[in-house]
């Protein structure tokens, strides 16, 4: 067992999660919107996909993979249909409801976790991109399973410190985001999502 897979596991995690897609716009909307919390368990969402996603990869379920692999149309047109109602309910939201708790997400923390992790699952070549990265860094097809419990919980403690670091930031702007701040943040972020639902229903159509 090496320790130092647990670090490189968390460097991979950051550098997963840290560039934005939609789970960001969402992480950020949510933080904004409910408050850290709700924005740490978007986040969480995402990371417990990834991690999920990296066993697999790491521990050479290839009938997993492949099957997953090959329905990733389907798997794509599901994430981009459920990203457009995400992005069609954000721009039709109302700050002062969101305020007093806005159940139209559903849920509450229960659906914000699993909201995000449904739509990271719907994005199977995940699973060739972890594959490649741990080849990359030492995990082949021989590896201890030590070493690649080690470095899949890493991914997922890197990915969760990335979304801890964001919910947290953005939660400072919360105070000073107005009724009419927020609408402008539900336009940007509904439009945002929307864009990527329509990409990934766009890619499903034309696979």
């Amino acid at each position: 067992m090496e320790p130092s897979f647990l670090l490189r596991g968390m460097v991979l995690g950051l550098a997963v999660a840290a560039p934005v897609g939609p789970i960001g716009v969402l992480c950020i909307r949510r933080s904004l919107a409910e408050g850290r919390t709700v924005g740490l368990v978007v986040g969480l969402g995402a990371a417990t996909a990834d991690a999920a996603y990296g066993a697999v990869a790491g521990l050479g379920l290839t009938i997993v993979s492949s099957f997953l692999v090959d329905q990733q149309a389907w798997l794509g047109l599901l994430g981009g249909a459920f990203l457009c109602y995400l992005g069609l309910r954000t721009l039709a939201a109302r700050p002062a409801e969101e305020a007093a708790g806005d159940e139209s997400w559903g849920g509450g923390l229960i659906g914000a976790y699993a909201s995000t992790l449904f739509l990271t699952l719907t994005n199977p070549t995940t699973i060739l991109s972890f594959a490649a990265i741990f080849a990359a860094v030492g995990v082949g097809a021989k590896a201890s399973v030590s070493s690649v419990v080690l470095l899949v919980g890493g991914v997922f403690l890197g990915s969760a410190l990335w979304w801890l670091l964001l919910s947290t930031g953005v939660s400072l702007l919360r105070s000073k985001v107005g009724p009419r701040g927020m609408r402008v943040v539900n336009v940007v972020s509904g439009a945002a999502i929307l864009a990527f639902g329509v990409a990934a229903v766009w890619t499903g159509v034309s696979r």
